[in-house]
């Protein structure tokens, strides 16, 4: 089975904030987890996505850009949406079918947005999926902190199974490569 990482919105004013929204919850652990997962990618040839939101700083400027301290793979493709799904009028799809890609490890943010829908299209397309338990983050709602909204998350999309194609939620130190999912079949 091939492999993909799926970096959604891992953008600098998303990432560390702007006049409209503060930066996101534990914000430099998540660049080192979104990091140590890229090096781990790149060691196995693994395809790497990252998806830029196009409504982040206008889809312009230095604000929209992939966060600064985040190492972008030379060979990275990088694709920019304008919905909440990153599969919504992007290529995404199409590239992972034809890199005959199975299973995705999906890191980045909103938690309660772009990256609970990722990971709910993915199953619905065909594709496995490993939530980075530490690997996606958010800002406080009006009716949760930050935190909350993670461990939720992380709990609801844990098993979350669309027939035959379902989630995992595993932490970055983890074989994230080496998916878990056919021991529960």
């Amino acid at each position: 089975m091939n492999h993909a990482l799926l970096i959604i919105d891992a953008q600098q004013d998303l990432m560390d904030g702007s006049n409209n929204e503060p930066n996101v919850y534990k914000k430099e652990e998540l660049l080192q987890n979104i990091n140590t997962v890229i090096t781990e990618a790149k060691k196995h040839g693994i395809l790497t996505v990252f998806i830029r939101d196009l409504d982040v700083a206008e889809g312009k400027g230095a604000g929209f850009e992939i966060h600064q301290d985040i190492t972008v793979p030379s060979n990275a493709l990088i694709f920019d949406k304008k919905a909440t799904s990153s599969f919504y009028g992007t290529p995404l799809l199409n590239t992972l079918k034809d890199n005959q890609i199975g299973h995705l490890v999906v890191m980045g943010c909103k938690t309660e947005h772009c990256i609970d829908t990722a990971v709910r299209a993915a199953t619905v397309n065909g594709f496995d999926v490993t939530l980075v338990e530490d690997g996606h983050s958010t800002t406080d709602s009006l009716n949760l902190p930050a935190e909350q909204i993670i461990k939720h998350h992380n709990s609801i999309l844990h098993g979350h199974y669309n027939v035959d194609h379902f989630s995992m939620v595993r932490k970055a130190e983890e074989d994230l490569f080496n998916p878990l999912h056919n021991n529960y079949r």
